[in-house]
């Protein structure tokens, strides 16, 4: 299937690693000219060289703190002057800490709501206007089945992507006139290093002694009784990036293996 994504311009945020490198690749595979973004810079071009051997396309790398609105500010205008546009953004940013209602500082909360929730307003805010103005645009934002399961010890990610999804899901009405969709991704448990640091958490603090222990726990939790691979995440991503999913906006769909019992 041609999903029409050849000479596109995707912005793809926390991309160095994990989900955003996978969504990253599977954009490339596609055909889309790519703009990565992460904190870490040397983690970034290295992530960025591999793709540029692997697939034929035109990839930049722009090393941002996606808590800081003049960072994504940056990032934005580097896109624009690097591609001349950006016509499909994915925001992903990194899991907030972990933690219960009391073990979180009011600076936690703020630094929270910065990274994981200001960061996809100011990103939307920087692409909209071109998109508008070309009469197409794709946006999807990595959230989290939190979203419609909340997790234990992850008040922060439950809050915040929620409110991700308030947003995307009402700014999803007011674009939809200029063909531009905006959707959401809600990865379950997935082998990234951030799960594994989690498990490796949660293991200290109830002192089991393997991390193993928690992530077979999870899996025991799942009806497909694994973790998911990034890949599974990111070849959705791509779908919902591309013409093909022309008609599809304002949804929050799961990639979690069944993890998710809610009927909708």
């Amino acid at each position: 299937m041609d999903l029409g994504l050849r000479d596109r311009v995707a912005l793809v945020t926390g991309s160095s690693r994990g989900l955003g490198k996978a969504i990253a690749r599977e954009l490339a595979a596609e055909g889309a000219s790519l703009v990565l973004c992460a904190r870490g810079e040397r983690q970034l071009q290295k992530t960025l060289d591999e793709i540029a051997r692997e697939f034929d396309t035109k990839v930049v790398a722009a090393p941002a703190d996606l808590s800081s609105a003049e960072e994504v500010q940056r990032l934005v205008g580097v896109a624009r002057s690097e591609m001349g546009r950006v016509d499909v953004l994915v925001t992903n940013a990194g899991g907030p800490p972990t933690g219960t209602f009391l073990d979180l500082t009011p600076e936690q909360w703020d630094e929270g709501i910065r990274l994981t929730f200001k960061s996809v307003l100011e990103l939307i805010r920087g692409v909209l206007p071109d998109m508008r103005k070309q009469r197409w645009g794709r946006i999807v934002n990595v959230t989290s089945v939190a979203v419609k399961q909340p997790i234990d010890n992850l008040l922060l990610s439950n809050s915040l992507r929620a409110a991700v999804t308030g947003l995307a899901r009402t700014l999803a009405n007011e674009v939809a006139p200029f063909n531009i969709t905006v959707n959401n991704v809600m990865p379950g448990y997935t082998r990234t290093r951030r799960l594994e640091e989690l498990a490796e958490q949660i293991a200290r603090r109830e002192k089991i002694a393997h991390p193993r222990e928690i992530l077979q726990g999870w899996e025991k939790q799942i009806p497909m009784g694994r973790l998911g691979n990034p890949e599974e995440l990111a070849a959705l991503v791509a779908f919902l990036a591309s013409e093909r999913a022309s008609y599809i906006t304002g949804s929050s769909i799961a990639v979690d293996g069944g993890y998710v019992r809610a009927l909708l």
